[in-house]
């Protein structure tokens, strides 16, 4: 039942649409898969990516609705937060400031767009959000020196987004900035460090920030969550992989990506309050609803706001993910519960 409604809900949204590297998208960092047939399919919906490269198999790939059904938003406008009269404060929101141009992008418009192409401290930014994996990661959009805009597939590899840049039509993974196939394949995004808070913690730490407003196109549906019941679901819409035998799939986890990957699950945190890690600072607090519980989003169960900082207290790169993603894309990480 629930996976029919889930089915339902992506139609829907179809037809309504009318790195953790150190720097920008460079230099080989993973394997070309062998050479492989491309599925007709994917010709005939007249993608002009270079086939050819991939750093996957192309079965690991589930096909879901059309590209740009679900919209990016690529003239993003926004309001002084403080102006703020509509969203409930317990609303998370993506947070996070760039040479001092703090920004804001609510999760119920986010929810319905999944990618927001902008410039933020005048550095040229793609804001992401899944909602199958609960990952939020903003990534630079220059690609060798080139400012790329980033539209979504419409496809999916572990329930995760893939996004394409619509220069070369290459494809990438929103989970961890990896491209998987076309011209840039083997390259990474590079990531900004940000964070899910709640719209009262980012008012309260940039009160001069500014917020996104709404797409027309997705203004009615604003505050809703289409994906009700979702994370307390026995199992991921469209995964086909295993699920972990150690944890709760479903359980949020922080994950903190590069030459060591850990994660600590969320229950954790939350009860403990701090945690500390390889030089790296966890802190818990109350305030922030859960985007993917109930239907109306501020009502969803508080999940709490998760900081992570280095020694020096600035920021790092993590994801607020569930464990069954985090799995999938690292089969060994340690998840620390």
């Amino acid at each position: 039942m629930l996976m029919r409604r889930f089915a339902r809900i992506l139609a829907v949204m179809a037809i309504g649409a009318g790195g953790f590297a150190g720097q920008s998208a460079t230099g080989q960092e993973t394997t070309l898969y062998a050479k492989q047939e491309t599925p007709g399919h994917w010709l005939s919906e007249g993608w002009s990516t270079d086939f050819s490269r991939a750093t996957i198999p192309f079965w690991d790939v589930t096909d879901v609705i059309g590209r740009d059904n679900i919209p990016s938003i690529d003239d993003p406008q926004f309001e002084e937060v403080s102006n703020n009269i509509i969203i409930p404060g317990n609303e998370p929101v993506i947070g996070f400031e760039i040479n001092g141009d703090a920004r804001a992008y609510p999760l119920r418009i986010m929810m319905w767009h999944e990618i927001v192409n902008d410039f933020v401290g005048n550095v040229p930014v793609a804001v992401t959000f899944c909602p199958l994996c609960n990952t939020s990661i903003v990534f630079d959009r220059k690609i060798e020196g080139e400012v790329a805009t980033f539209g979504t597939s419409g496809k999916l590899r572990n329930s995760d987004l893939i996004m394409y840049d619509r220069t070369t039509q290459s494809w990438w993974q929103q989970f961890d900035g990896n491209a998987l196939a076309g011209i840039h394949a083997g390259k990474k995004l590079k990531a900004y460090p940000s964070r899910l808070m709640s719209l009262d913690l980012f008012k309260q730490e940039y009160p001069e920030g500014q917020m996104l407003l709404p797409d027309p196109r997705r203004i009615s549906q604003l505050g809703r969550n289409p994906y009700a019941g979702y994370d307390s679901t026995f199992k991921p819409f469209l995964f086909r992989g295993e699920m972990p035998e150690d944890i709760n799939g479903m359980v949020r986890v922080i994950l903190v990506q590069g030459e060591k990957p850990f994660a600590i699950a969320l229950p954790k945190l939350s009860k403990d309050g701090k945690f500390e890690k390889d030089g790296l600072y966890f802190s818990w607090s109350a305030g922030q609803a859960s985007a993917l519980d109930t239907v109306q989003i501020s009502r969803g169960r508080d999940v709490g706001n998760i900081k992570v900082v280095d020694e020096n207290g600035n920021p790092v790169v993590h994801e607020i993910t569930f464990a069954f993603a985090a799995r999938a894309f690292l089969p060994d990480l340690e998840i620390i519960q």
